[in-house]
């Protein structure tokens, strides 16, 4: 009874210890991952990150909760097996030995197969993990265009590559176990030669005989156990090897060594003589300057690929320019505390993101000082006040996974009260209205033009006609400012911003009469 209470004691404590180092190592991960650069998270496949967070950490868990434990047991009671054979008969123990070595071969032979497929298998889960993420969330599009028969062949190639690798690690394992088992056996029998051989001499006695076979069969099954927790051990030292490297990996955005303090609120940016690429060589700003005084509202218009959008990056700080400065109240942002930074800037990005959570938790994000007055008061800022009013619970409504059960206009309005609840200085709108119907955007140009009031503001416009208002346009073609002035200054020049509005004004017009002459 008090063996069993013990056991299960052990089996609790290794059970708890390991779900709170796995814990911990989740969280250490997690919060890794939030200090690195928007440009790792855009090369770096999301399957591949939760396969990290999931698998491997899994993986570790195994060996925490059950492997480590046998393992330090089994080496333990091999050293002391070990010590006491050499002190009843030292040529009896040499002889018992003398298959370690082939055994130390055999495990460098299997380490040697088995870490490399481990690390394939870790690999092929993380494509496939991938494939999942993306065509799940893109399934509307592969029900549209009927491509339901190609993505399930493309899964079953990626989950028959998973397989074959399994089946090859399981096959060095299959050939492993049963050599080591092999080898105990030949161990035994050449103790059993060489100790009859001496007790019929007359030099070992018959009960040393006896008694030292027992303590070697108990010295074998240790080495039995480790050969079968060897697979185990290996697939963790696997996962710990992608854990660590995902760990070691700087980000390039860091927080200066001695931030500048907070200057009075100037509200003012500016970018002077900015060459930026992504890749390093491939420019997509080149030599672009201008400034915003406070207060003032710009807009930023052009051709997709012109790197308007590239501006509100480096604005922020998501990556860094290769030649030039971009400064935020005159000082250059790399001199800026990261977090203060981006406090003082609210964005509206093109791309919705909505979270699984309340609407309360999706407009406030968690950010302190932030109550339900404010939140309903910006709701009905960007006149989402009758989604509000529509949904069962109000602020309680609980929002699917990317804001499923809201339309598209409803995600944008809610990402518009989201970016003003906190009263920013700076808001940067990045096609903001593009995906709201023309009567949504009315609505919320109405608001903008309150809320605007008094912030520097960069609008990113696709729509010309939401960047009349603006205190000046500025046009981007190629990757280099073209154009800068008011809409009617650029209108009456007749340049890139003129073309750009006829086609804009005209293809409403050539729509509409197509319609009127169609059969």
């Amino acid at each position: 009874l008090g063996s069993a209470v013990l056991l299960i004691l052990q089996a609790r404590t290794m059970l708890m210890t390991g779900q709170l180092v796995m814990r911990d190592l989740r969280d250490a991960l997690f919060a890794h991952l939030q200090k690195l650069e928007v440009a790792w998270f855009n090369r770096t496949p999301a399957g591949r990150i939760i396969t990290r967070l999931t698998n491997d950490v899994e993986a570790l868990n195994e060996l925490f909760t059950s492997g480590l434990v046998d393992i330090l047991a089994d080496l333990a009671l091999l050293g002391g097996i070990a010590g006491i054979l050499f002190s009843m008969d030292w040529r009896l123990a040499l002889v018992a030995f003398a298959v370690l070595p082939f055994m130390v071969l055999l495990s460098a032979w299997f380490r040697s197969r088995a870490r490399s497929i481990y690390r394939e298998v870790r690999s092929r889960i993380a494509a496939l993990n991938t494939h999942l993420q993306e065509h799940l969330a893109g399934m509307s599009v592969v029900q549209l265009a009927r491509a339901e028969a190609r993505t399930s062949a493309r899964f079953r190639q990626l989950d028959a590559s998973y397989r074959d690798v399994n089946i090859r690690g399981v096959f060095y394992y299959a050939v492993f176990y049963p050599m080591v088992e092999l080898l105990i056996a030949t161990g035994m029998a050449m103790l059993l030669v060489a100790g009859g051989f001496w007790s019929y001499k007359g030099t070992l006695s018959l009960g040393v005989l006896v008694a030292f076979l027992q303590y070697v069969q108990r010295f074998f099954r240790p080495i039995g156990d480790l050969a079968e927790n060897y697979n185990v051990l290996q697939a963790s030292f696997a996962a710990a090897e992608r854990l660590h490297g995902l760990l070691q990996t700087e980000p390039t955005i860091v927080q200066p060594a001695a931030p500048i303090a907070a200057p009075p609120g100037l509200s003012t940016l500016a970018l002077d003589g900015v060459w930026f690429a992504y890749d390093g060589e491939h420019w997509v700003l080149k030599d672009v300057s201008f400034a915003a005084a406070a207060g003032e509202r710009l807009a930023v218009v052009g051709h997709t690929g012109a790197g308007k959008s590239t501006l509100v990056n480096l604005l922020l700080r998501f990556f860094d320019v290769q030649r030039g400065v971009v400064l935020v109240d005159g000082a250059d942002v790399r001199r800026w505390d990261l977090a203060l930074l981006r406090r003082r800037f609210a964005v509206v990005l093109q791309e919705i993101d909505c979270f699984a959570g309340t609407v309360r938790e999706n407009v406030s994000l968690g950010r302190p000082g932030i109550d339900d007055a404010r939140i309903r008061w910006a709701l009905e800022q960007v006149g989402a006040a009758p989604l509000l009013d529509r949904l069962p619970l109000g602020l309680d409504t609980v929002l699917a996974e990317r804001g499923t059960g809201l339309s598209i206009g409803e995600r944008q309005l809610v990402s518009f009260a989201r970016a003003l609840v906190g009263d920013p200085e700076f808001l940067l709108l990045d096609e903001a209205t593009s995906s709201v119907d023309p009567l949504t955007e009315a609505v919320i140009q109405r608001a903008l033009e309150r809320l605007l009031a008094g912030r520097t503001s960069l609008i990113i416009a696709h729509r010309l006609a939401t960047v009349v208002g603006c205190d000046r346009v500025l046009v981007m073609h190629g990757g280099r400012l073209l154009e800068q002035g008011r809409h009617e200054e650029l209108l009456a020049r007749g340049g890139l911003y003129r073309t750009l509005y006829d086609l804009q004004l005209l293809r409403p017009i050539e729509e509409s009469a197509r319609e009127a002459g169609a059969p």
